[in-house]
C-alpha cells in the first residue's frame, strides 16, 4: 500500500513538473536542434526505413515545436523524409533546387554539408517560415550530417 502510495505521488509530481519541464520556451534551441539531428542520425543507422516512417509522421520525438528533422538522399539529393507539415510540399524534391524567400539558393549547401565525413556537423543558414500560420520567412540555421547514404538536417530559427 505505501508502495502503491509513493508511486502514485512521484507520478503526481512528473506530470506537475513535466508541463513547465517541457514548455522552457516557445521555439527549439541550437542545442535541442542539434540533440535532435544526433538523435535522427543515429535512428537512421539503425533502421532507415522505419526512422523515415516516424519522422514522415512526427512521431517518435522527431517534432518538437518548431525544431524537426529531414532526410534526404546523397545520390539523387530526393527528400525522403521531412517531420514538419510546414515542409510536407518538399518530398521527393531534389535538395539542392531549393532556395529562400529572398532568392538565396540554399539547397547546395545542405547537399554538400551532407557530403562531409560521417559524425562531421555543418551549420547551414537561410530565410524558411517558422512552422504555423504566419508564413512570414524568418532567419533559421540548420545543422547537417551524413547518416548513412542520406544526409539529415535540423534547423532552428534565430
Amino acid at each position: 500500500m505505501v508502495r502503491t502510495l509513493m508511486i502514485a505521488a512521484a507520478s503526481a509530481a512528473v506530470l506537475v513538473v513535466s508541463p513547465a519541464a517541457f514548455a522552457e520556451g516557445q521555439f527549439g534551441t541550437a542545442d535541442e536542434a542539434k540533440a535532435m539531428l544526433l538523435k535522427a542520425a543515429a535512428a537512421v543507422k539503425a533502421d532507415k526505413t522505419k526512422t523515415l516512417d516516424l519522422i514522415n509522421k512526427g512521431e517518435g520525438g522527431f517534432l518538437d515545436r518548431d525544431i524537426y528533422p529531414f532526410c534526404f538522399d546523397l545520390g539523387d539529393g530526393k527528400i525522403l523524409a521531412v517531420a514538419s507539415n510546414n515542409a510536407k510540399q518538399f518530398l521527393g524534391t531534389d535538395i539542392r533546387a531549393l532556395k529562400d524567400a529572398t532568392g538565396k539558393v540554399y539547397g547546395p549547401d545542405l547537399h554538400a554539408a551532407a557530403q562531409k565525413p560521417e559524425g562531421q556537423i555543418t551549420e547551414v543558414s537561410y530565410m524558411f517560415p517558422r512552422p504555423g500560420a504566419d508564413k512570414t520567412p524568418v532567419q533559421k540555421v540548420s545543422f547537417v550530417t551524413k547518416a548513412g547514404d542520406l544526409g539529415c538536417g535540423v534547423g532552428y530559427y534565430k
